[in-house]
């Protein structure tokens, strides 16, 4: 296979996070796009990372691709599996976790998530899966990276239909709580690029671009006015090395690959 040959969006968006992943020591990840990042981050970009799941396990590696984070397959040859109090009490909310690594319904320019329900609150028009451990990853990790299949203007809103996991912007203007230890969202992947943030209170800006994608059309899909960084570049496509471990190593049954 050559570099050159068709790959996915979903493998665009893997191999670049995955790359993202290169120096970062402890990554707490939900399961899907983001489990997929962080095996292939440990096959290439860095193999030290130590991988932790909300169910408990602490040095994850899993012999198979998990449905969830109760799937018995986490817990193989895992270095350790402590209770889900330990883990957020003592682990994630002690600071230990350098980088979160979620998914969203929606997201704002701060980097507030929505992954509650997509409409009205009466009548919504979708239900997500709720807060679960994202509420207290947003706050406790240093950073976040965020995984978005779809980059338009009801993922992208300039109002989210509901907050389930403030960011220090948000947790800020409500006047009330403890503030956030870590910086919130830093890093957001999409099918058309890269969106980042550096400090805090930063807004969510554009510093990649998909091979084949505008600046105009990264905006036009986001619902805000989008900023665009000075030193915008256009992201690496990935790899056939990359490519090949994601279909014939790590998720050879397609299970989030698409």
């Amino acid at each position: 296979m050559t570099t050159a040959e068709k790959f996915s969006t979903t493998e665009l968006i893997v191999s670049v996070a995955a790359r993202a992943l290169a120096g970062k020591d402890r990554v707490f990840a939900g399961v899907g796009l983001p489990t997929l990042a962080v095996d292939l981050a440990c096959r290439t970009s860095n193999p030290d990372i130590e991988l932790i799941y909300e169910s408990g396990v602490c040095g994850a590696h899993p012999e198979a691709m998990a449905e969830g984070i109760a799937d018995s397959v986490v817990v193989s040859g895992a270095e350790s599996v402590v209770s889900m109090a330990s883990l957020f009490g003592y682990v994630l909310q002690g600071g230990n976790v350098d980088v979160g690594f979620l998914g969203a319904g929606q997201i704002d320019r701060y980097g507030s998530l929505n992954t509650s329900f997509i409409g009205d609150w009466d009548k919504p028009t979708v239900r997500l899966p709720g807060a679960g451990g994202a509420v207290e990853i947003m706050p406790n990790a240093g950073e976040v990276f965020v995984v978005m299949r779809r980059h338009d203007p009801s993922a992208f809103p300039a109002e989210l239909d509901f907050c389930t996991s403030p960011s220090p912007v948000r947790a800020r203007e409500s006047g009330v709580g403890i503030m956030p230890r870590g910086r919130g969202v830093t890093k957001v992947f999409t099918s058309l690029g890269v969106l980042s943030r550096s400090g805090p209170y930063d807004e969510l800006e554009l510093t990649s671009v998909h091979a084949g994608v505008t600046v105009d059309e990264v905006r036009a899909a986001t619902g805000w006015d989008l900023r665009v960084s000075p030193e915008l570049t256009v992201t690496e496509p990935p790899s056939a090395h990359e490519i090949d471990l994601l279909r014939n190593e790590i998720d050879k049954v397609r299970l989030y690959l698409r």
